[in-house]
């Protein structure tokens, strides 16, 4: 595996911080400390391995509980004193059951689209559908949610063949707000689309 080596001089008691990111969430799930011994047993192993501050000894991320961190990728940080850590979790990552060490659930998460799904969500459930065009949308039915889909697919298809690019991503971005809208109508969300499309990856 191709990185630079950490800077064993520069390290307190020669331990450098790993932090450690799900590879395909890209979300952090913990820190721990590798001595020169651990990182190589992780790379050896292809199962992240540290260096316990308190038991002082090498210990294998889920040797007990089976909850081992599959290596993906190693890289070193701008000045040579620590690392991030790249995997594929096996179960919870923390030994208090979590998924991360901050108790939070390792989910994907999209950006803004994430945050668009649940202002729709949100929207969806208004107490006045006349306030919301998302609430009076759905109080139609999905009959009528998919129908804009169409419409906006049409109008997605139409600017493609044309070379106004403005109008193109305008339609674009329409058609992906009512996608969203009847992904949800249909009781899914981007997380299944992922899920489909990985099921698919050769």
């Amino acid at each position: 595996m191709d990185f630079n080596t950490p800077d064993w001089e520069k390290m307190n008691d020669g331990l450098v911080p790993a932090i450690i990111q799900d590879a395909r969430t890209k979300n952090v799930l913990m820190l721990g400390y590798m001595n020169a011994e651990a990182l190589e047993k992780t790379q050896e192993t292809g199962k992240v391995t540290f260096f316990s501050r308190s038991k002082q000894r090498l210990w294998t991320k889920g040797e007990e509980s089976g909850n081992f961190l599959n290596l993906v990728a190693i890289k070193n940080d701008c000045d040579n004193d620590s690392l991030l850590i790249s995997v594929h979790p096996l179960g919870p990552t923390c030994h208090k059951g979590t998924d991360t060490c901050w108790a939070e659930e390792n989910d994907s998460n999209f950006g803004f689209f994430s945050e668009l799904e649940a202002t729709i969500a949100q929207r969806r459930t208004a107490a006045d559908g006349s306030t919301s065009y998302v609430a009076s949308l759905f109080e139609k039915g999905i009959n009528k949610i998919a129908q804009k889909v169409g419409e906006e697919a049409v109008e997605t298809v139409i600017e493609a063949m044309d070379d106004n690019d403005e109008l193109f991503l305008y339609e674009s971005a329409d058609l992906l707000f009512h996608y969203l809208m009847l992904l949800q109508a249909k009781g899914f969300t981007l997380k299944d689309i992922e899920a489909e499309l990985m099921k698919r990856r050769k």
